[in-house]
């Protein structure tokens, strides 16, 4: 029988069959022992094949081929990964300035990530009621947003506290498997709410004393919008720690950099002292923004700093 794997509470999970039932599975033990280095060698979004034992437990037996998926170093294990789902069309990267405060570090690692396993993103800042009043938040925000929809990006205004723009966002996940993903606290659950009134995921306030969210979603989940398609919900995360990237591939995911490499004077150039680089003259003028030139040199310090271990 096969399915799709909708639910991963990391000991099950729930496989819609290709006859539309649910079923809680659990995964068979050789899974792990073939060259996989994930804490979860399987993801919501993938396909699986499943069978049932005497007893009615149900195991998943085989995976098929991935299309892509989105992944990151899993914590405190600096050689293993942890996929955050597969098979996605879309991912929805929601920021905010503040309450918490995405860091550009945080999304410029995201967006590498997806650019290597071929995931279109869509950045949505969420919250911007809280900046109403605030001139210097609203020019910030407006900034970022000229930063990366001059890289490549489409960026969305959205509140889900009052439904600002949200209803920019039904079009785009209409008929998809779209990925929510983000920092803990810069409300997707809120968001799908508002996209799926029925879906009554639970929301918590912000910690006043860090600034942090409260991981209200522990387990990756899909929903399945009414027109047709997927909301993929997963729990918030710090870091994101690059995984199985190596350095010279790095620069190539970062869009303006790739762009201006073509004209280095080295075909290997790293961007970081040579003579003739065309990337460290961009910034220098101005056409990369230093921001994003310094997240590519903290990627490539990744493998001797191992500084993105901690998430969740």
């Amino acid at each position: 029988m096969k399915g799709l794997v909708i639910r991963n509470t990391g000991s099950w999970y729930g496989v819609r069959t290709d006859e539309g039932q649910v079923v809680e599975c659990k995964v068979k033990g050789n899974f792990r022992l073939r060259g996989i280095r994930s804490t979860n060698p399987v993801a919501v979004g993938d396909r699986v094949e499943i069978v049932t034992n005497r007893e009615g437990t149900a195991f998943i037996t085989a995976i098929e081929d991935r299309r892509n998926y989105i992944i990151r170093r899993s914590q405190n294990l600096s050689k293993q990964c942890h996929i955050i789902a597969a098979n996605v069309d879309l991912a929805f990267l929601v920021v905010t300035l503040a309450h918490p405060q995405t860091s550009t570090t945080f999304v410029d690692r995201f967006l590498a990530s997806a650019e290597a396993y071929g995931v279109p993103v869509v950045l949505v800042f969420n919250k911007i009621d809280l900046l109403v009043g605030d001139a210097d938040a609203v020019r910030c925000l407006d900034m970022m947003v000229n930063l990366y929809e001059t890289v490549g990006y489409q960026c969305v205004k959205v509140s889900a506290a009052t439904g600002e723009g949200i209803d920019l966002l039904r079009p785009m996940a209409a008929g998809k498997v779209a990925l929510l993903s983000g920092n803990s606290g810069v409300g997707k659950s809120t968001i799908i709410n508002c996209l799926l009134p029925g879906a009554g995921l639970r929301t918590a306030e912000i910690s006043e004393a860090h600034d942090t969210g409260m991981h209200t979603t522990t387990f990756s989940e899909m929903l399945q919008l009414p027109g047709g398609g997927w909301l993929v919900d997963t729990p918030g995360v710090k870091g994101f720690g690059s995984f199985d990237m190596e350095p010279e591939e790095i620069g190539s995911y970062f869009k303006e950099i790739f762009r201006f490499s073509k004209d280095c004077r080295f075909s290997n150039c790293t961007h970081t002292h040579e003579p003739g680089c065309a990337v460290i003259k961009a910034v220098e003028d101005h056409y990369i923004a230093l921001s994003r030139y310094q997240s590519y040199l903290g990627m490539l310090n990744d493998k001797d700093e191992g500084k993105y271990r901690e998430a969740y």
